[in-house]
């Protein structure tokens, strides 16, 4: 397949997402440049199913360079968490969706036995193999509705590194029968690597400030969410703006992909 324009649809929402963009008056905006490059990268996602810069490449037949599409992704000043916020939002109002449930997911990612550069890449237990592979782990936030279902914000989690070395170096202290009083204190857990717990209250918390109107009639979590501190949170935030939606307060993440 080839392409030397965006396709027509996506052209109009690039439009109708820069309009909106503009409206928020925050200097968000896409510029020329951008708006061109996010065109052509939605066209190259839709036709090879994958996304690659070299593929882009050659699917233009020369037109878009590795080069350039690579420099823009990493260089320009593109305002990703309001493309996402305003996407969502022009996917609602397009629809007409007015309520509907909260539900959290999260997906293993595999990436390679030796990579170390991607975002908060980390050793994980590969079920294919059984054995272990560098991945990431995201947690999404989808809003599930009557007649369509849009992930609605993502947090990629890591576990503390710190914490994770002082658990293997305190199994094997135990193992070798050192006493607790004797064995290093647990670190305090870092900031920048929150549980999954947290990073579920922060996603929900931010889907109430970006979309207040939408009414919330319920929040769906496997057991991994069913401890105390994550319910309490959530049913006590939940008072302040619909009887149904749960959110509490938490850091605001920075995550960059």
């Amino acid at each position: 397949m080839l392409m030397n324009a965006p396709a027509t649809f996506i052209q109009s929402y690039i439009d109708d997402l820069n309009d909106a963009l503009n409206q928020l008056k925050l200097g968000a905006a896409l510029t020329r440049i951008q708006a061109a490059w996010l065109g052509t990268c939605l066209t190259g996602i839709l036709l090879m199913n994958s996304v690659c810069w070299a593929k882009f490449e050659r699917a233009s037949l020369g037109d878009c360079k590795v080069a350039v599409l690579s420099r823009v992704f990493r260089k320009a000043s593109i305002p990703w968490d309001w493309l996402l916020r305003v996407s969502v939002v022009l996917i609602l109002k397009r629809y007409g969706i007015t309520e509907g449930v909260l539900a959290f997911d999260e997906s293993d990612r595999a990436r390679s036995k030796s990579t170390k550069r991607i975002y908060k890449v980390y050793k994980q237990k590969h079920k294919g193999s059984g054995g272990y592979v560098n991945g990431q782990t995201i947690v999404l936030l989808l809003l599930v509705t009557s007649s369509i279902t849009v992930p609605v914000g993502f947090f990629f989690y890591m576990p503390d590194p710190a914490l994770k070395q002082w658990d293997k170096e305190d199994k094997r202290l135990k193992k070798s029968g050192i006493a607790k009083k004797d064995r290093p204190i647990k670190p305090e857990r870092d900031s920048a690597y929150p549980t999954k717990t947290e990073i579920a209250l922060g996603l929900l918390k931010e889907f109430k400030v970006a979309h207040s109107l939408i009414k919330i009639k319920g929040v769906l979590a496997d057991a991994l969410y069913g401890e105390k501190a994550f319910m309490d949170e959530a049913a006590s935030g939940s008072r302040y703006f619909c009887e149904s939606l749960f959110w509490a307060s938490q850091p605001k993440q920075a995550a960059k992909t």
